[in-house]
């Protein structure tokens, strides 16, 4: 099966609306499991990864939710496959290393997705837009025990289910949500944000994950520890969390555009107009300076613009869906190059940013109700 023809196009998955989208892109809830009678992959040789994800693949492909999936084993997918996937976050760059003994399934509308023999022998996960991390559990503890009735796991009735790493032994579970949080970083209040989620037991990470910056001021929020705590009142207690976050967030916006207005258009001004007008542009740039077109359309500052095209530029401008529409290999220099065509041809109909007279947002009143 082609990957690039199962994929979800990048259009609809960036039309894809959910609660507080406009600052929580996206949900996720992912479980770690293992098999009672194999080494775990990390330990497991070649012809034991092999026999454990030929034991499990056909299991999970048989599960209603899994109908007409995509599966694949890691060693048939090329480089720029697997990237594809990490880009869109449906696998880790740690699984998108991995080669014979390992796969991933992947459901049609991208929403279940599982690693077979990453760290561990399963990790399966639910995606949902916006804030609906109560979805997901719903979702993913519904394919869990599913799955759970056709393989053994390895558990413990002291220790719970049983991980390779021990931040994940208990309910196995790993809760997050992806933040686009521009206003905390302009208003120079991320570093405070980040210290006390920290200390309530959270972790803040970058875009990809664990040791990645916050590319395009987005962050992921998750749990750290899985033991002594159920999967509901973890999940309850993220939402929590959460909400203080975007509060503080909307709080910042609005903050910002009364006091200091002119320093948001000036921001959103120029990432307009280098990226409207650039004939080289980094990856790295591009997204730094998309989350701030972000921040302008949902301020009310494109009329003419909306969201969902910012967010699919999100996607395309990344370098393995960039190199994806060019038969030829590119180099990083030419990606450049392309990548800031792309964008001038994409922003071509989107005109100026529009401010009003004394710091005025079109469409947006005092309150910072639209």
């Amino acid at each position: 099966m082609d990957l690039n023809q199962f994929l979800v196009s990048t259009a609809e998955s960036a039309q894809r609306k959910g609660p507080h989208d406009r600052i929580v892109m996206s949900s996720r809830v992912r479980l770690a499991r293992n098999l009672k009678d194999g080494a775990f992959p990390g330990w497991a040789k070649k012809p034991e990864r092999v026999r454990v994800l030929e034991l499990i693949r056909p299991a999970i492909e048989s599960l209603p939710e899994m109908k007409g999936a995509f599966s694949a084993t890691m060693d048939t997918l090329g480089p720029l496959d697997k990237q594809l996937l990490v880009e869109r976050h449906l696998i880790s760059r740690e699984h998108a290393a991995r080669s014979a003994g390992s796969g991933v399934i992947l459901n049609r509308d991208e929403t279940l997705c599982v690693m077979i023999n990453e760290e561990d022998h399963l990790r399966m996960q639910a995606l949902r837009p916006g804030l609906q991390l109560r979805q997901a559990w719903t979702a993913i503890d519904r394919l869990d025990s599913e799955l759970e009735r056709k393989l053994s796991y390895a558990f413990s009735n002291d220790l719970g289910y049983l991980t390779a790493c021990p931040t994940n032994l208990g309910t196995g579970i790993r809760v997050s949500a992806m933040l686009h949080l521009p206003g905390l970083v302009l208003a120079e209040q991320i570093n405070p944000i980040i210290q006390s989620v920290n200390k309530l037991g959270l972790a803040v990470r970058g875009l990809y994950g664990e040791g990645t910056e916050a590319l395009g001021n987005v962050f992921q929020v998750s749990n750290q520890m899985t033991l002594g705590e159920s999967e509901s009142s973890i999940v309850e207690r993220l939402e929590k969390v959460l909400s203080q976050i975007i509060e503080h967030e909307e709080n910042a916006r609005q903050t910002l555009l009364e006091k200091k207005p002119k320093t948001i258009y000036n921001h959103i001004g120029r990432a307009y107009g280098i990226l409207a007008n650039a004939h080289s542009i980094s990856s790295k740039e591009t997204m730094n300076l998309l989350s701030l077109l972000r921040l302008g359309v949902e301020v009310g500052l494109f009329p003419t613009m909306q969201g969902p095209l910012v967010d699919e530029l999100f996607i395309l401008t990344q370098p393995a869906h960039l190199q994806k529409q060019h038969s030829e290999k590119l180099s990083a220099e030419e990606r450049d190059l392309l990548r800031a065509d792309m964008l001038r041809e994409r922003l071509k109909p989107v005109s100026r940013p529009v401010a009003r007279p004394g710091g005025g947002v079109p469409g947006v009143d005092k309150t910072g109700q639209a």
